[in-house]
């Protein structure tokens, strides 16, 4: 049995995107592996969110995962600061790290835009922090999207480099685990544009926690074309909205995009946004009821992160413990 490491930050309500794209799958892996689910909130400190605002939302992250099926009791589920070897680590990993590596990521181009200056360093040596959150545990596998490939390269090379310098075989290189079933999910206003959290717009997704009418009323509102339904995806490659739509309803029915599009073809959009609304209602419905009954009890929900971080500290113990040695760090 491998462990798998993953995580998601506390910067806002999870959406759909995030269910169909990493919670759903990780539920899937965890008869699999040991889970260690982290809700990331070191790496949120890099938005300066407020701090009554982020408690929240890291109870919120962590009922997510367990109403999405994540079992607290079979898997490890903690607020990455509970446990401190993850940022010992990654200072004594940022020390093993080229700026040059650092450089070539493009994660931190395209968050810190022209103002790269003005960026703080905490953005800039994200994947540093990020790589530790893997190491320190040894996990053998991450579940990644394409938008964090790059940063679990750069975790094993970092991986490597430790290795080398110290002449051990210490880090094993962590093999990243891309789901088949995982679905990019796409903009409700922009099919070009991934399903964000920060997005201004609260009709660009649907979140974990909204009502049926709030779930109704944004797919009603989301962004089509007056074209009928194609036959296939491809014929349908020049309308990104009408692509994400039917991927939300494929990767929902578990169903090949192409049954959708059969099922659907010549039809106008209203019929379809009905069926769609109504499957993400059942879908999410059990979710946000369950989300609902464990944030109405902090102290259980309190309970399974303090049980989830004991068992991360553990792990994490023992190997800072063979860290600082290899490193020749003195323990008095």
């Amino acid at each position: 049995m491998g462990r798998i490491l993953s995580g998601v930050q506390p910067t806002g309500s999870l959406h759909i995107g995030n269910y169909l794209g990493a919670l759903r799958n990780w539920v899937r892996l965890q008869d699999e592996h040991e889970g260690l689910f982290c809700i990331v909130d070191l790496h949120a400190l890099t938005t300066h969110p407020d701090p009554a605002e982020l408690r929240a939302w890291t109870r919120n992250t962590a009922a997510a995962y367990i109403a999405a099926g994540i079992d607290p009791h079979k898997n490890a589920i903690f607020p990455q600061s509970a446990v401190t070897g993850h940022s010992e680590l990654s200072w004594l990993l940022a020390c093993q790290t080229p700026l040059g590596w650092l450089n070539r990521m493009t994660q931190f181009k395209e968050k810190a835009g022209k103002k790269k200056d003005q960026a703080n360093l905490g953005l800039y040596a994200y994947p540093v922090l990020m790589a530790a959150d893997i190491l320190i545990y040894k996990a053998t596998h991450v579940p990644v999207g394409e938008d964090q490939k790059q940063h679990l390269e750069l975790a094993r090379d970092i991986a490597g480099a430790f290795n080398h310098q110290y002449g051990v075989n210490y880090f094993k290189l962590p093999e990243p685990l891309i789901m088949e079933t995982a679905a990019r999910i796409m903009s409700l206003r922009d099919g070009t544009a991934k399903m964000s959290k920060s997005d201004i717009s609260e009709y660009s997704r649907i979140h974990l926690n909204d009502d049926n009418d709030t779930i109704a009323l944004k797919i009603r509102k989301a962004k089509t074309d007056p074209e009928p339904i194609g036959e296939t995806l491809e014929s349908m490659e020049e309308r990104p909205e009408a692509i994400n739509l039917i991927g939300i309803f494929a990767a929902l029915s578990d169903k090949p995009p192409q049954d959708i599009c059969s099922q659907y073809t010549g039809s106008t959009f209203a019929p379809f946004k009905n069926d769609l609304a109504q499957l993400i209602i059942d879908t999410i419905g059990p979710i946000r009821d369950e989300m609902t009954r464990l944030l109405d009890d902090p102290v259980t929900l309190d309970g399974y992160m303090k049980t989830g971080a004991e068992h991360a500290r553990q792990l994490a113990a023992g190997h800072m413990e063979e860290v600082y040695d290899i490193m020749g760090l003195l323990r008095v």
